[in-house]
């Protein structure tokens, strides 16, 4: 059929997807001008420090995509291209998607990338250990933010957090061994985790990349605290990021964008932030966030159009 062969098109697919985040950027900047013209806190905000957060959050996506790219094996592994542009679109998606489906995707943007020659099997294991990763990145944030903390039950939360990202470390360093058990290899699902483990073999590579991430991403939100002139410190920055970042793990949830707001405000409340400020400031920084994202796609897009066109354009 016509319409089969064109969506099979390699140039329509290039174009349909660069038309996807152009209109993602738009949505994103619309909305960010309605939230300024309704009262959105950015409007009297320091231009130089949002630009700055802004400018950390798109250099974490790039560090998040390199620790994620360390956990395929070399002859299947995906550009840094394609798993930058599955974050952002992810990030996008969390706009009205429940949570948790920004694994899919994550998935459905990679296998659809030019070039790509990941298996299925293998970007599901990677996301899984990629979470977890995630995890013991936030354990070091997660502690200071803890210490830091006025109220018992904050700390207890946060302590948790820390707790999580302890075992997932401990996780991560027994999965080769542990899918070589016979009590797992018997099964088909240990056997086949016993295919894939070889992304544990550079996971300490790709823990330090993630870590760097989620600390740029803390200096982003420590910006943004002091762009708006608000209480701001660098362990409340942690907090709030800890936060946000441990409410995206709940298996159902609404709207992801919806949630991670509503936990960094209630962090943020919890630590003497008056109420109306501290929802206009997690509202603001989780439209910043989408921002970037809808961009890292955009430019993804847009430079993979650029190599699509520039040979055609030397040949003629």
């Amino acid at each position: 059929m016509p319409s089969l062969s064109l969506l099979s098109n390699k140039r329509f697919q290039l174009l349909l997807n660069g038309g996807f985040g152009i209109v993602l950027l738009v949505v994103a900047v619309f909305s960010t001008r309605r939230f300024v013209h309704g009262g959105w806190p950015l409007h009297h905000a320091d231009p130089v420090l949002v630009a700055g957060s802004a400018l950390l959050f798109l250099i974490a996506y790039a560090f998040k995509a390199w620790g994620w790219q360390r956990l395929f094996a070399k002859h299947e592994r995906p550009g840094a291209g394609a798993l930058a542009a599955a974050g952002g679109a992810a990030c996008v998606g969390g706009i009205a998607l429940p949570g948790r489906v920004d694994d899919a995707i994550r998935i459905a943007v990679v296998r659809r990338f030019p070039g790509t020659r990941t298996g299925l099997g293998a970007l599901g294991i990677s996301l899984i250990v990629l979470g977890m990763l995630d995890n013991a990145a936030l354990t070091p944030l997660a502690s200071v933010a803890a210490v830091d903390a006025d109220s018992w039950t904050v700390r207890a939360g946060f302590g948790v957090v820390a707790g999580a990202g302890v075992l997932a470390a401990v996780v991560i360093a027994l999965l080769p061994r542990a899918t070589t058990w016979p009590q797992v290899t018997r099964f088909r699902l240990g056997a086949w985790l016993g295919g894939h483990t070889h992304c544990t073999s550079e996971a300490c590579a790709a823990w330090v990349l993630v870590s760097v991430s989620w600390a740029l991403r803390g200096t982003a939100v420590f910006l943004l605290l002091n762009a708006l002139s608000m209480t701001s410190s660098f362990p409340l920055a942690l907090a709030f990021l800890c936060a946000s970042a441990a409410s995206a793990a709940l298996p159902i949830a609404p709207a992801g964008a919806a949630t991670q707001a509503g936990a960094g405000a209630a962090i943020l409340i919890a630590s003497g932030v008056h109420t109306t400020e501290a929802i206009a400031f997690s509202v603001a920084a989780q439209a910043l966030i989408i921002v970037t994202g809808a961009v890292v796609v955009l430019v993804v897009a847009a430079w993979q159009l650029a190599l699509r066109v520039r040979p055609r354009a030397a040949s003629v």
